[in-house]
């Protein structure tokens, strides 16, 4: 599988995006994602055929005629590739900047299916990953939080937890993360019992998270043209206008590295832990309704 790249560079302002929670950063000479002024978002192609698999996947999932409109909005819009000047020419793919409309965004990565391997992967892998997801809720409820950023209205500032500690909490520690995400008191304290202010607007209404995810379930029931192997879902919301015009809250998928064909069948690992998913948050927000009615 040949990938073509643009054989031109691209100068212009870049810079490292502000509130990454999770994937693959700048370190030991390897180049991380940059964000430009323009809504774009580069990600570094990654090595192996990893790159290629996931430029194929946003040019199959692009051109795919029978991908609902209403689904393709839980996808970054793709923008081709590039080579960019001052990332040692590195291949980049190019993407709408998922947060480039937002002034105070909280962020959530969540890692889905309880299978975080590919097929096809070597032992040594499936090994690794084998033993990350023993670590977390991957394997007992689908899918694991892989990091989160939340705007503290006390502090005035972000907060986001240790990442190698969030990998390791297991379910009660995932109902608390998925309260401080959605709550307005100070999130560094772990004395302070979370007040998940916020979990209506967010998670609740016509355009929350939960209606969101439930129309991504229904299109998972039936859709047969990928499986989304150690895929995440970003779900983002508005601080700066919470009271005001609403969260805005967003659900989107991203990191198709592992994305292979379906060949007509379900992708059940997926659709499990999106299951799994729906019922936490569902759970949060059936708690925080009877506590605002208390």
């Amino acid at each position: 599988m040949g990938l073509v790249v643009s054989s031109y560079s691209v100068k212009m302002h870049l810079k490292a995006p502000e509130h990454q929670v999770a994937g693959h950063i700048a370190k030991d000479g390897k180049p991380g994602p940059l964000v430009d002024d323009k809504g774009r978002f580069f990600k570094p192609l990654q090595g192996d055929s990893r790159g290629e698999i996931e430029v194929k996947f946003y040019e199959s999932f692009s051109s795919n005629t029978e991908i609902p409109d209403h689904i393709r909005r839980y996808f970054p819009v793709y923008h081709g590739t590039q080579a960019v000047e001052g990332s040692d020419g590195a291949a980049m793919i190019v993407l709408e900047n998922l947060l480039s409309q937002y002034s105070k965004p909280s962020v959530m990565d969540v890692k889905m299916g309880s299978r975080t391997w590919y097929p096809e992967a070597s032992e040594e892998y499936i090994q690794k990953c084998l033993r990350k997801d023993a670590r977390s809720t991957t394997v007992s409820s689908g899918f694991r939080i892989s990091g989160f950023e939340v705007y503290d209205h006390k502090e005035l500032s972000f907060w986001k937890p240790d990442r190698k500690l969030l990998n390791g909490i297991k379910v009660d520690g995932v109902r608390l993360a998925l309260r401080k995400f959605v709550s307005s008191n100070t999130l560094s304290d772990t004395s302070s019992k979370p007040d998940s202010a916020f979990a209506s607007s967010v998670y609740g209404g016509s355009n929350g998270v939960l209606t969101q995810l439930l129309e991504l379930k229904t299109w998972f029931e039936n859709q047969t043209f990928y499986h989304f192997n150690s895929c995440s879902i970003l779900i983002i919301y508005e601080n700066e206008s919470i009271h005001d015009d609403g969260a805005r809250a967003q659900v989107k998928l991203v990191d198709f590295a592992h994305v292979h064909d379906g060949n007509g069948v379900i992708d059940h690992n997926f659709l499990g832990g999106l299951c799994s998913f729906i019922n936490f948050v569902r759970d949060i927000l059936q708690s925080s309704d009877e506590s605002t009615d208390n």
